[in-house]
Parts: C-alpha cells; structure tokens; sequence
C-alpha cells in the first residue's frame, strides 16, 4: 500500500511537470502576439458614475450650436433665394419649418433674432419681408472666403469619414453625410450638386434599394491614413508607426472624480493594449475583448477630432454603428471612459464632449470655421439685448402713456368741478346771467337768494 501511494503521487507530479512545462512553451510562443492572448481575456464590466464638470457645460460654442443650426439655415435660404439683395417673403420659408429644423413658426423664429433678419413691408399687399441685416451679410461673406481658402482641409476631413467605414470599398450612404453634415462644417452646396464640387476626389456609388453613396476616388486615395492620436505620438517620439503599437489615450479626468482599485488597475491594462487604428481592417478581432474596445475608443476619439466643435450629440453618432462597424452597445464607451469622454445633459439632450481638444488644445487642430461660428454665436447673443431693449422702451412708452391719461382725467375731472363749484348760470326767458362766487359758501348762498 504504501508502494502504490508513492506511485501514484510521483505519476501525479509527472503529469503536472509536463502540463507546466506545455504551457509554458506555448506562452514563448506567444509572446510576440501579445494582442491575441489578450483578446481570450474575458470582458470587465465597468460602471463609473457621471460627475458634472462646470468647465465643459459652459462652452458656449458647443451648447449653442444647436440653437444656431436653423439661423444658419434660415441664413442659406435667404442668400441663394436673393444673393444680390438679400430679402424673400414669409411665404418662401413658411412652411419649411421642420425642414429646416423650426420646431415653432418660421415668421416667429425670424422675428426672435433681430440681430440676424430685419423685418419690413413688401412692395405687394404688405406682407411682411425679411432680410439680412449687414452683419450677417458680413459674416456670409467671410465664412464663404473661409470656405474657398480651406476647401483641401474640410475636403480630407470627409476623406478620413468615408475611410473609416467598413468593407472592401470604403462607402458611406449620402444620407449619413448629410446628417453629419453640421459638425462636418461642410457647406450646403458642397452634398447638393456632389458631381460637380467634389471633383476627382470623390465618386458616387449605387448601394441598392435606391440608395446612393460616397466613396473616395482614385485622385482622394493617397493610401495610408493615420490617426490623430498616431500622428500626436509621433510627434512625441513614442510610436513609430508599425502596426498595433502600444499607443496611451491621454486622460483628463474631472475634478471629484475618483476611480475605484479595480477600476484603475484595469484602466492601466487597458492603456497597455495595441492600438488599432480606425482606418485598418479589424475583422481579426473578438467584438466582446478589451483590444475590440479599444478600436471603438479610437473610432470614436477620430471622429470627434474631425468635427467642428469636437463634440456631437450622441445619437447622432449612433448612426453610424453598421457604418463603421460599432458594435449595438457603443454609447457604453462614453460612460466607461469619463477620462476622454465628457457627457453633457444641456439642451434636453445628450452631447458628447472630447475632453483633449479642450484640455490641450495644441493636440487636436481647430476646424477653418469654427471661428466663424463663434462670430455667429455673439451676434445671436445681440439679438437677447436687442429684444429685451425694445420690452423696456415698450414698457415705459406705456407707463408714461397710462400717465398721461391719468393726468387728462384728473384735469377733466377738476375742470367740471371748478365749473361746478365757482360758476353758476341763471337763465330767464331773454337774460342770461353769470355770477362767479370765491368760495363754494359764497356760491350757495349766492344760488338762495337768487
């Protein structure tokens, strides 16, 4: 008996020898493929809590961006209707509210932005009219200058959008352009006759089910494309431009906020993962890894480098979940990354917010018109002081005409009774007589004995 458990237990100690040691070659073997033994890994459920940060609510170039879409259009409307004098009738835009984003009347919506359109008569049944004012005349010009000056730039932008998406052709439907359009900054003309102002950069493809694309042409494709995040660390001198290199997101985490242990040590094993970049195939990858996360991190992190005001409201970008293969769940990268993510709740709706464009501004390079929406922004603010001016004029214009009436009824009132009082008429049948009497005792007694 003894023997035998001798036996077994050097036959147990064999067995576990020899599975150390075939696990151990096989990690040798592995070890220059870090990113597929990562990918095994099972997925961390994250949840951090949403801390409001003050410095991201109150950038009003993002915030007010919605409220100037529709002057913007409005705006458009009126310069290619009239572009030598700048007016139309109500009745051109009246009824083109929800196209155009209104969610009131449109004669109402021009009369709340005084500062943009000027309202008169027209020369027919005196229906009301509407024109730039020459501000906004001035600002149409300059963003139109910014427009034909930077065209390569705004151009390559919807290059990197279109060369995102996934499959062998690289095409995005028009219809997702147009939408993105806005925080794209590309003008309306520009997807309203794409035959003709895309040039050889561009070409339109048929999708089906009457459906049209956009895919770049051959004088657009000049071949690999890197990053935003790529380029910053080669600048650094931390990448050097292979494939799936290890590549840090850089963080900017809020003020209160604080990461649990378990949070922080995975958010470092996150950091550590290759980088996949958003213009590289990625069919390899495992949609449930932490490596498959971490390209839509980068997705993400490229497409709101690429817009305006480097933010978008997140619905917005759940659009293109099939277009740039974004797995159904993608708004949980928001939430599980608070560090390059910022989400605003403003404006009864949910806006993504890019932390390092802000932050450091020098990383992410500013979009041609965004300056020029600033300008737009504070002349929509003169409209505010415009509007609350012409409220206190109305205001007194009406006290001081309650005053006057009051004044002419009190005058009236002590006229009669001066007449009343000092003035008394006797009438026979030819005399008329008229006593005037100091005092009101004088005047009754005057009246008695008469």
């Amino acid at each position: 008996m003894p023997n035998q458990k001798g036996c077994a237990r050097n036959l147990l100690q064999k067995i576990f020898f020899f599975s150390c040691q075939n696990s151990l070659h096989s990690l040798s073997n592995c070890r220059n493929l870090s990113h597929v033994f990562i990918q095994r890994r099972a997925y961390v459920d994250v949840y951090m809590d949403w801390k409001k940060d003050t410095y991201f609510e109150s950038i009003e170039s993002i915030h007010r961006s919605i409220e100037l879409k529709p002057i913007i259009a409005l705006k458009n409307c009126i310069v290619s209707a009239s572009p030598q004098d700048y007016c139309i009738p109500i009745s051109a835009v009246s009824k083109r509210g929800l196209e155009l984003g209104i969610p009131f009347k449109v004669a109402r919506f021009l009369r709340k932005y005084p500062s943009f359109f000027e309202e008169f008569e027209g020369p027919k049944y005196n229906l009301p009219w509407f024109k730039l004012t020459p501000t906004a005349i001035q600002l149409d010009k300059e963003e139109r200058e910014v427009y034909e000056e930077h065209k390569n730039d705004i151009v390559d932008r919807l290059k990197k959008l279109i060369l995102m998406s996934v499959g062998e052709q690289k095409v995005l439907p028009l219809k997702v352009i147009q939408g993105l359009q806005w925080y794209l900054g590309l003008p309306d003309e520009f997807l309203r006759h794409p035959e003709s102002n895309l040039d050889g950069h561009f070409r339109i493809v048929e999708m089906g089910d009457e459906l049209k694309g956009l895919a770049v042409g051959s004088d657009g494709n000049d071949g690999a494309m890197m990053s935003i995040l790529q380029q910053n660390a080669m600048k650094k001198g931390v990448y050097a431009g292979g494939e799936r290199e290890a590549i840090v997101f850089p963080l900017f985490p809020s003020k209160g906020l604080r990461l649990k242990r378990k949070i922080s040590d995975w958010m470092n094993e996150f950091q550590r993962l290759p980088y996949v970049s958003p213009y590289e195939d990625s069919s390899d990858l495992k949609m449930d890894s932490d490596l498959s996360e971490k390209r839509v991190v980068g997705i993400l992190h490229e497409l709101l480098g690429l817009f305006v005001e480097h933010a978008a409201e997140r619905k917005r970008l759940l659009c293109l979940r099939k277009c740039l293969g974004l797995p159904q769940k993608v708004h949980k990268a928001f939430e599980r990354h608070p560090h390059m993510f910022y989400l605003s709740l403003r404006n009864k709706t949910c806006t993504v917010i890019l932390k390092e464009a802000y932050r450091e501004k020098s990383a992410i390079e500013a979009h041609p018109i965004a300056n020029v929406r600033k300008k737009y922004i504070n002349l929509m603010k003169e409209s505010e002081i415009i509007l609350k001016s012409r409220r206190v004029n109305n205001r007194a214009t009406k006290n001081e005409a309650n005053v006057n009436m009051k004044d002419l009824d009190c005058m009236d009132d002590d006229m009669t009774e001066c007449c009343l009082r000092w003035n008394w008429h006797y009438c026979t049948q030819n005399v008329v007589a008229t006593f005037t009497f100091n005092s009101p005792h004088e005047f009754f007694l005057g009246s008695c004995r008469t």
